[in-house]
């Protein structure tokens, strides 16, 4: 589809307005979350703010990238963006806990049709070489919502109320919304005669009952309730792929993951998410009791890194489609990545803080390097008609990835922190404020205990991306091409 380039660049100035303000309602709320509870009255419900819209978001990826296939992403998109409206207002006029929750859920679902269709759309209308270039640009929204989320959520909520987190949305998004209408132009939809509902029940079935294992997990009073979803997502997980490997026109056809393009890129994909994003909500604690820095300087190391994230992303993709080159980044960034993760688990306590900081922008640096390229090379391995479903795939597997090691991070934290400090301290209620009171020697040995605890979960996750950089290698080699053909059956990506 060729687009005139005012018309083009309409295009992915609407499409990073929405991804944006998607982006960004998952990290602004977070500052308001303690004054939210406060004022609802329900701070033992507050995680579910969180919880209810990230799950919401994860497990109609698939749904939502078959539908784009069937209906065009054109509708889809709009119609998550104008949901996504509807569900801001209703969060900001929440009389209650639940009634926030059920508004955040379906914020979330919304946010999924407008991220995933962003991408699709620009698969369909960019060829595999320009590809890269654009699609860069739409993945810059992400880490410059972790940037200033939590800055533009606190002062939003400070001046002008929690609520206006939410409001502030419907005319930024409003007006994207009349740019959109003109600038996405219509894209014939496959023609899918049957669409697969078993495999979207079982598979939203596995995920929330995997999502909820994880995040119940560590604690010791929902043990139980963590195996139920546990043995109910391998359960579920069975039976999608049954009915996956029987279904007419599967919601993630199995015949996709036998092209090496796509599975290396999944896996590739699946590593950002173990490897960086998982790591990222824990590095400010991390330097408040290990380094002793304030709540404020400990967020210094995880700008540096998404800093690195967001130079590299867009470098790589502009030099990519410049070039038509991609494998050679996914080498290089796991490898960095690996390296500076590496150096992490064994740096020492009381080095100059900007030493974690340089070494955790070079982990930024080496994720960004593949972290949209990635997407564009998967996307130009597939016909037009599967764009909606593999780009759901690639962004499936990052989500999943981070929730899961997520969990299994807080889980290792929890426990190691509390099998090891001395039985003056109570792990449950110690704060970095408590421990810069503390005597010396008191700090000192709480450090040695973190960097004790951190230092394997450092390493754990430089193998992760050792494992990465298996899987770039096996990515095949070639260039994107130029023009706007793409098949399954061979290797799409040498023009």
């Amino acid at each position: 589809m060729q687009l005139s380039p005012l018309r083009l660049r309409l295009l992915v100035i609407s499409l990073l307005s929405v991804s944006f303000l998607g982006a960004l309602d998952h990290t602004v709320v977070s500052t308001s979350l303690a004054t939210i509870a406060g004022d609802l009255g329900a701070l033992e419900q507050m995680s579910w703010v969180v919880v209810g819209y990230t799950l919401s978001s994860t497990v109609l990826l698939p749904v939502i990238g078959k539908l784009g296939d069937a209906i065009g992403p054109r509708r889809v998109f709009l119609t998550s963006l104008v949901v996504f409206l509807v569900a801001s207002a209703l969060c900001g006029f929440a009389p209650s806990m639940p009634w926030l929750i059920a508004a955040r859920v379906l914020q979330g679902m919304a946010s999924a049709g407008i991220q995933l269709m962003s991408q699709t759309i620009i698969g369909h209308v960019t060829t595999p070489r320009e590809r890269p270039r654009h699609m860069a640009v739409i993945g810059a929204a992400f880490p410059i919502a972790i940037l200033i989320g939590p800055v533009v959520g606190g002062l939003i909520t400070e001046y002008w109320g929690w609520p206006w987190v939410f409001w502030i949305n419907i005319p930024i998004g409003a007006a994207a919304l009349v740019l959109a209408m003109f600038a996405i132009p219509h894209i014939e939809a496959a023609a899918v005669r049957r669409f697969d509902v078993a495999g979207a029940l079982t598979f939203t079935v596995a995920l929330v009952a995997l999502v909820l294992a994880v995040s119940w997990v560590a604690d010791p009073d929902a043990a139980a309730a963590a195996a139920v979803a546990f043995v109910v997502a391998l359960i579920a997980f069975a039976a999608f792929v049954v009915v996956e490997l029987r279904a007419a026109e599967p919601m993630l056809p199995p015949r996709l993951f036998r092209n090496p393009t796509i599975s290396a890129g999944l896996a590739l994909s699946a590593i950002i998410g173990i490897g960086l994003f998982s790591v990222t909500a824990y590095l400010p604690t991390y330097f408040q009791m290990a380094y002793r820095t304030s709540v404020t300087v400990s967020g210094l190391v995880p700008i540096a890194t998404v800093l690195g994230m967001l130079v590299s992303n867009l470098a790589t993709g502009f030099l990519a489609s410049r070039s038509g080159r991609y494998r050679v980044f996914a080498i290089g960034g796991t490898i960095l990545a690996a390296l500076g993760l590496l150096v992490m688990s064994v740096l020492p306590v009381g080095m100059p803080l900007w030493v974690p900081m340089l070494v955790m922008f070079g982990v930024g640096v080496g994720t960004g390097a593949f972290m949209s390229l990635i997407v564009a090379v998967v996307q130009s391995a597939v016909p037009r008609t599967e764009l909606g479903t593999v780009t759901a795939a690639v962004n499936l597997v990052r989500q999943v990835g981070a929730t899961v090691t997520t969990a299994m991070i807080g889980g290792m934290v929890a426990v190691g922190v509390a099998s090891l400090l001395p039985a003056s301290l109570d792990s449950t209620t110690l704060t970095p404020a408590i421990v810069h009171a503390a005597p010396a020697a008191v700090q000192s040995q709480v450090a040695a205990i973190y960097t004790a605890v951190f230092s394997p979960v450092f390493l754990g996750l430089a193998i992760a991306y050792a494992i990465g950089l298996i899987a770039a290698v096996l990515l095949p080699a070639g260039t994107l091409a130029s023009e706007r053909v793409a098949r399954v059956d061979a290797e799409p990506l040498t023009a």
